[in-house]
């Protein structure tokens, strides 16, 4: 199968974090076009499970399966769900997981998917195929729904505006392509003097909340920690501020790397439940100068790594 050939973004950096050895079990939880699974299984004589909602995903990971001999086995599903997914499989302690979180360039670079202001295509935007597509968004929500999108997931600072001018083009006609929504956005928001097109936020906003990208992204971390065998490791790379925030806070609530509520007071008022993970770094890990130059997707790139401790999960939304 032939399409837009995807870069893997800090592939050696997310290699050496995972640490996999002869024998290991790893996720590749958002498989893509598979190049994580690929790099990984050269590494080492391991087992690579690999999740993707994405029907094309799958279809390229076949070829892939056959030629590694069994140990890669892919699995059509949410990475937030892959706890169960695994359970069904037999599979209920792993040794790595990587998530490489957002759309990938296979999706985005194929106008048919609806993810790109650049191309023409059906509005669509869904990483899978069920659920309502983002023409069903725009041409259904209301206008004040439509402004938190665009505010919350998109960072859009004119999103009121955004959502006044998508409900007053749909009373007219309804959305049904990209380019539709992208001139209509175009039409309100003014050019940036960075270059950045006009549509960029409020794509981005609709694509995280067609997919409920964020609520994914808390259901996978929550799921590797119950799944990671003490000593294994979580790798995760994001590409913009949203996704990076909610790593970041989890790695740091699970690590027991809370700010004291006060500098008078040296540390955390009462104890919490012992911390699930050890940061391998503060401040994670960004793209290099050269991948940068070379790989425009890897500037906002950037990868946090945390190791499992021996104490139990926590529960569900437990407070730090």
């Amino acid at each position: 199968m032939t399409g837009p050939v995807h870069i893997p973004v800090l592939l050696h950096e997310v290699v050496h974090a995972m640490a996999v050895t002869d024998g290991a079990t790893l996720v590749d939880g958002t498989f893509g076009a598979g190049g994580y699974s690929r790099a990984l299984l050269d590494s080492a004589a391991c087992t690579v499970w690999g999740i993707d909602r994405d029907p094309a995903a799958l279809e390229r990971a076949r070829p892939l399966e056959a030629a590694y001999g069994g140990r890669l086995r892919v699995l059509r599903g949410c990475f937030g769900d892959m706890e169960s997914l695994l359970t069904a499989q037999g599979v209920r302690g792993v040794d790595a997981i990587v998530l490489d979180i957002g759309v990938s360039s296979p999706q985005i670079d194929t106008p048919e998917r609806g993810f790109s202001f650049r191309f023409d295509g059906p509005l669509d935007m869904r990483m899978g195929d069920d659920g309502p597509t983002a023409a069903d968004v725009v041409n259904s929500a209301e206008e004040s729904d439509l402004a938190d999108i665009f505010y919350r997931y998109g960072e859009e600072r004119m999103s009121r505006r955004v959502a006044r001018a998508i409900v007053a083009r749909r009373t007219e006609k309804p959305f049904t392509r990209t380019l539709e929504l992208a001139e209509v956005i175009r039409g309100c928001v003014p050019k940036s003097k960075d270059g950045i097109d006009p549509a960029t936020r409020s794509f981005q906003g609709l694509r995280i909340h067609v997919n409920d990208e964020l609520g994914e992204l808390e259901r996978a971390l929550e799921a590797a920690e119950r799944l990671l065998v003490p000593g294994g490791r979580l790798c995760v790379v994001t590409f913009h501020s949203l996704e990076d925030r909610v790593v970041k806070e989890f790695m740091r609530q699970r690590s027991g790397n809370v700010p004291s509520p006060s500098r008078h007071v040296p540390g955390p008022v009462t104890a919490g439940p012992a911390p699930t993970f050890r940061l391998l770094s503060k401040s994670g890990t960004a793209a290099s100068d050269a991948e940068q130059a070379a790989n425009p997707r890897a500037r906002s790139a950037r990868l946090r790594t945390a190791i499992r401790t021996q104490a139990p999960a926590w529960s569900t939304g437990e407070p730090a």
